[in-house]
């Protein structure tokens, strides 16, 4: 099955990139720029454990190439980095190296002429597809070749409170989550009994990105792998999408989650009992909640070890405006070489996009067993529409989602079919 996926921005990324990239004049690698080597800069996140990993990387870079040194960055503030990046693209200051690139940009990236295709280099399909195994393949773009670096993902589960649990008379070691009608009684007894105020709280708002941490993961359990758009059609307005939908619809017609906003982490500060995050949370919730974690829920209870979830992934792009391309390639293979995914791992909790990955790093998840689940779950993920308009087609979604299923106005699936029919018009411009 040929699978797509999602990934995090902000909703002024649309109109930002769409904007850049009317005024941008193409771009794209040379060949001398592509031979040549020296000296690179590179952008990494800005969090924390993410700045430690990518010093640490540099650091052991540099002590053994003194001809080809890395200066190494947090990523310039802005609106989003998504924003940044398509700045520096249309000014021609892009660094050589982002360890921060969004699946959902790498189409508006193309367009404008800013990424380099990887499978320039000889090396370069053996060894994304090597590394990544199958689930390259939904990070390929439509016409092929491959603009992005398949790096790491965060799959989201369902992480619930066990105190709460037990307040409500629920087994939390054992949570009956798994089916929707589980889910769903599971959910009344919680709001009902007064342990929570809500039994779960995706956020409610529009942006093209939410719906990341609600109907994607639970459209991708439901179909076994499915992303929203295969094959250059539309999928979500089927069978399992309606169901998906009418699931979600459920748990806010009856106040199970709430229709407005909460400021800050309504997981973290006890306004939910549950919340669809990555592990990326086992840090953030670890002392402060006592948390477990189970696969999304599906309509009949997918077993674990076969339910799919959304990937939640950032990558790796080379950025045409870079001098030193051939650097640039050999340090984006350092960076994801089985050590480098190693510390990665050791220092972020995120999980490396390795086909081998819980048999490569297995004294890891020993030692850290609280990471052993989304371990097993970074093998199935579905990721973003590829292409140009994935904003945009996530957004068309997005809206008819909001209103038909948060808002519940309307009929849900004639919401449905109307979106799969912008998306498709978006697609075949692709």
């Amino acid at each position: 099955m040929h699978r797509r996926t999602l990934t995090t921005a902000t909703a002024t990324v649309a109109v930002t990139i769409f904007a850049l990239t009317a005024c941008s004049g193409g771009g794209g690698n040379t060949s001398d720029a592509l031979t040549s080597t020296g000296d690179i800069t590179i952008w990494y996140s800005n969090n924390e454990q993410e700045v430690a990993w990518g010093k640490a990387m540099v650091e052991a870079w540099n002590a053994d190439h003194p001809d080809e040194q890395i200066k190494g960055q947090e990523i310039p503030a802005g609106k989003s980095s998504e924003e940044v990046i398509g700045a520096a693209i249309t000014a021609g200051t892009a660094p050589c190296l982002v360890f921060n690139t969004a699946p959902s940009a790498v189409g508006q990236f193309q367009k404008q002429g800013g990424l380099v295709d990887l499978t320039t280099f000889d090396d370069g399909a053996s060894y994304i597809e090597e590394r990544s195994g199958e689930a390259a393949d939904q990070y390929s773009s439509p016409e092929g070749g491959y603009f992005q670096m398949p790096w790491k993902s965060n799959p989201v589960m369902i992480f619930y409170n066990k105190d709460m649990f037990a307040a409500a008379g629920l087994d939390p070691e054992n949570p009956a989550l798994s089916t929707y009608d589980d889910f769903l009684a599971t959910s009344r007894t919680l709001v009902q009994s007064g342990a929570a105020p809500f039994a779960i709280h995706p956020a409610p708002t529009s942006e093209f990105f939410q719906a990341q941490f609600d109907f994607m993961p639970l459209y991708a359990a439901e179909t076994g792998g499915t992303g929203l758009v295969e094959d250059g059609e539309a999928t979500f307005a089927d069978e399992e999408g309606v169901d998906v939908a009418t699931f979600w619809k459920t748990i806010y017609d009856e106040g199970l989650a709430g229709k407005e906003q909460i400021q800050g982490d309504a997981f973290a500060s006890g306004q939910s009992a549950m919340a669809i995050v990555g592990p990326w949370a086992v840090a953030v919730y670890g002392e402060d909640v006592n948390w477990g974690a189970v696969p999304v829920p599906t309509q009949d209870g997918t077993p674990a070890e076969e339910t799919y979830t959304f990937s939640d992934a950032k990558n790796v792009g080379l950025y045409s405006a870079c001098e030193n391309q051939a650097t640039a390639w050999e340090v984006l293979k350092f960076a994801t070489s089985e050590e480098q995914d190693g510390q990665l791992l050791e220092l972020t909790g995120q999980m490396p996009m390795r086909s081998d990955l819980p048999e490569t790093f297995a004294d890891y998840f020993e030692a850290n067993p609280a990471y052993t689940t989304f371990g097993d779950q970074a093998g199935r993920t579905i990721e973003v529409p590829a292409g140009p308009n994935t904003v945009e087609m996530l957004q068309d979604f997005r809206d008819a989602y909001t209103k038909a299923v948060i808002s519940g106005d309307g009929d849900l699936e004639d919401a449905l079919n109307d979106a799969a029919e912008k998306v498709n018009a978006l697609a075949s411009e692709g």
